[in-house]
């Protein structure tokens, strides 16, 4: 992907989440009690920048703060792959799982606004083979 598919579509990607429940959750959690730079939403952004990249390491996420719109959405200049490996293990679960049903809530409210009352299914690709052959 070039530099404006990062720069067009990571605001789409950030967009629908509800930072005021995210940041309720966070205090609620005493996530960010300590932190500095890494806070939880940051972290988030980045963890999305990652997704949308398809970055293979927290090497590959913190090479990606050269970009200078990064660094304004985010907050900081530079994170070291240690310090994004401490976040991932002290992350608390919880917070995570609340974004995830706030957005799968939001999802199902504009099914059924556009009359759609389909099932939202929701599939775990990391357990998937993928057929690379094809």
């Amino acid at each position: 992907m070039d530099k404006n598919t990062r720069k067009s579509s990571f605001g789409k990607w950030v967009s629908p989440i509800n930072t005021k429940k995210l940041m309720e959750q966070v205090e609620k959690n005493k996530q960010d009690s300590y932190t500095k730079k890494l806070t939880t939403e940051a972290y988030i952004k980045l963890l999305l920048l990652a997704q949308l990249q398809k970055f293979d390491s927290l090497e590959e996420m913190s090479d990606a703060l050269i970009d200078d719109e990064l660094q304004k959405i985010l907050g900081f200049e530079s994170i070291s792959p240690s310090q994004l490996s401490r976040k991932n293990n002290e992350i608390n679960p919880a917070i995570l799982s609340h974004l995830f049903l706030d957005l799968v809530c939001k999802i199902k409210g504009i099914h059924f606004k556009n009359g759609k009352n389909m099932p939202l299914k929701i599939i775990d690709s990391s357990t998937l083979p993928l057929n690379l052959t094809n």
